[in-house]
């Protein structure tokens, strides 16, 4: 597979994951502890593999392939911490997601920083705004981490569900910004 399909079929897993885990941490859905725990699972899951993905079909070096490689790292670390549910306690589980969070959110605002040195036009908006999101939609999941964790949140993990589905906003908005670029390079004989 060359890497601009690597880019493409990464940011789809990505997207469909953040989607799912969306699905997984939204109350109204009415899913049972269990139920919710695999959607979000998975979804992180997906994820992680879709980042992996995208950062493996980057050309080279680049803060986009730095940001792509911290956002599956923050997605193994939500992995870790919620494999950990149940062997251990509620504290540590939500301390290493909240660390995740807070690792997806930097590698989506360093992605950002690249779009800014990118050689192609096409998608460099959508790619800012996606971005953006993304990493909005994880630091605000991390701080309603936080606000749970301590206790200090009225409405407990609204903040968590709205973030989450401003990430999956993102993530769709990067996923169309991340096809344009690719044509656009696949047109212009370039690999980035």
């Amino acid at each position: 597979m060359n890497n601009h399909w690597k880019e493409i079929l990464g940011n789809s897993l990505s997207t469909i994951g953040t989607i799912q885990a969306a699905i997984g941490s939204t109350p109204q859905f009415h899913l049972n502890q269990n139920q919710s725990y695999q959607w979000r699972l998975i979804g992180n899951v997906l994820q992680a593999l879709g980042s992996a993905l995208s950062a493996d079909g980057q050309g080279g070096p680049s803060l986009e392939r730095l940001g792509d490689n911290m956002q599956a790292a923050g997605n193994s670390t939500v992995i870790t911490g919620l494999l950990l549910y149940g062997t251990s306690d509620t504290e540590t589980e939500q301390k290493i997601i909240i660390s995740g969070n807070w690792i997806q959110a930097l590698g989506s605002f360093t992605a950002l920083a690249d779009e800014f040195f990118d050689n192609t036009e096409e998608g460099r908006a959508e790619n800012i705004i996606g971005n953006l999101l993304q990493g909005i939609g994880n630091a605000l999941q991390a701080l309603s981490g936080v606000q749970v964790l301590y206790g200090n949140s009225i409405n407990q993990g609204q903040l968590g569900v709205a973030g989450s589905w401003i990430q999956t906003a993102g993530s769709v908005i990067t996923l169309i910004g991340e096809f344009l670029e690719e044509s656009e390079e696949i047109r212009l004989g370039i690999s980035e």
